[in-house]
């Protein structure tokens, strides 16, 4: 059965979430937004790692891996965000992008994260 793009965009989210809430992962925002810019998770561990975390959630790999859909331009424009969140906080720890890609599996969703996919 084919899951709606935008059920499973929230459902990707939503395990996302809960994947790094369970590698020890603190929840500092969600959607955030700046300007053109929308990262789906800020998250930190510890004191001295902020996240930003983009979350691709496809229904096949028919296209490509979801990990694939990550543009320049998204990158470009998660940087941005990043820095105007790491303004907002204060922040002088360090910052790391990742991404976490969903596929749909027998039980679930399967999750793959890449830490440290850009820069």
């Amino acid at each position: 059965m084919l899951i709606p793009s935008h059920q499973l965009g929230h459902d990707g989210e939503e395990a996302a979430l809960h994947h790094l809430l369970a590698q020890g992962y603190e929840l500092v925002q969600r959607n955030y937004r700046y300007r053109r810019a929308e990262v789906d998770l800020i998250v930190r561990r510890g004191q001295q790692l902020l996240v930003f975390v983009e979350v691709k959630a496809r229904s096949s790999t028919q296209y490509g891996h979801p990990e694939e859909f990550v543009t320049e331009r998204k990158r470009q424009l998660l940087r941005l965000a990043a820095e105007q969140m790491q303004e907002e906080l204060s922040w002088t720890g360090d910052i790391r992008f990742d991404i976490v890609a969903l596929l749909p599996a027998a039980d679930g969703l399967r999750i793959e994260h890449f830490e440290d996919a850009f820069f």
